[in-house]
């Protein structure tokens, strides 16, 4: 089991690292996810806390004492269909539902297309906080499913936050007619 958790996070991590530009390796992005979330047991559940990252590959221990809960609002959004060239934006909200201030270290996007902003102070017991997300659909025409994983001093330490969208293709005439 802790080979093929390892194997299948080396390869989600190589298909995330070329996808970019390349349709066919964002639907293998998806099935590895899949997959790696039926491994973990999730069987696609979302859960409004936070989870297991699918790309961490050594188990920590859980630390002692009063911990912080991420309880985010929402961990998936669609945007819909939108054009290409549109740059689209989403906030996740997240609550510190534990019993110590919750620090978000990072949020790590799943491709340069997408750019992460998170509340840089301490969120304390019972505030709240967020994860902005900006998605530029420039040269993304087709189906995207993204993701951020964020990591934070929370037990487990990761979550993924995942959006997709529908990205309407430019037409070939725009740039205008030749002249």
């Amino acid at each position: 089991m802790k080979i093929t958790w390892r194997v299948l996070t080396a390869l989600t991590l190589v298909v995330v690292l070329m996808s970019c530009n390349d349709k066919a390796a964002e639907k293998k992005i998806a099935e590895l996810e899949s997959r790696l979330a039926q491994i973990e047991g999730n069987k696609g559940n979302a859960s409004p806390t936070i989870t297991p990252s699918e790309t961490q590959a050594v188990q920590e221990e859980k630390p002692e004492g009063p911990l912080p809960v991420a309880q985010f609002e929402k961990i998936e959004h669609d945007f819909g269909t939108i054009n290409e060239g549109q740059k689209v934006t989403y906030v996740y909200k997240v609550k510190n539902t534990g019993e110590a201030p919750l620090i978000i270290q990072s949020a790590q996007p799943s491709c340069g297309c997408t750019v992460p902003t998170w509340s840089q102070e301490p969120i304390p017991v019972g505030g709240t906080g967020q994860i902005t997300a900006e998605f530029d659909s420039s040269g993304k025409p087709g189906i995207n499913n993204k993701t951020i994983t964020v990591t934070a001093n929370t037990w487990p330490k990761v979550t993924t936050l995942r959006f997709k969208a529908m990205v309407t293709p430019k037409p070939d005439g725009a740039n205008g007619p030749v002249k």
